[in-house]
């Protein structure tokens, strides 16, 4: 594997102790009754939730990615997937900051930025293994 990107997925594993951090404070709302209104405790814990899972995928794209024996350019999809892993959940969690919104905010825009991020991503994921099985039936 690439050691810049070996050193890219040791940081992302790192980054599921802020997740963990996130769950201990989507408790603390949940336990304490802290000052959110219902569109910031759905948002946080939709924002939480994406964060998780899409780190997870994001870790098993780029496992997928080096043992199909991808290389380049295309073994750094994954990281598309990372990205949205970011960016996904920033827009949760930024566009309803603030007292009592009841709406969300135009940070929602970091949101469907990374859907976009994540489709193309995973586009290129699920080609370069498609590639990669072909050239080694062939």
């Amino acid at each position: 594997m690439d050691p810049v990107l070996t050193i890219v997925l040791g940081a992302t594993v790192l980054t599921v102790i802020g997740i963990m951090s996130g769950g201990t404070f989507l408790l603390r709302i949940a336990s304490h009754g802290l000052p959110f209104n219902g569109l910031q405790k759905t948002f946080f814990r939709a924002g939480h939730a994406h964060a998780g899972v899409l780190v997870i995928l994001g870790l098993v794209s780029a496992l997928l990615l080096t043992v199909a024996g991808v290389t380049g350019p295309w073994l750094w999809s994954a990281v598309g997937v990372l990205a949205s892993a970011i960016l996904i959940p920033a827009g949760f969690f930024l566009s309803v900051l603030g007292q009592d919104p009841k709406r969300p905010g135009r940070l929602i825009a970091l949101l469907w930025a990374g859907v976009v991020v994540l489709a193309l991503s995973l586009i290129a994921v699920g080609v370069s293994l498609i590639v990669a099985g072909a050239s080694a039936i062939a």
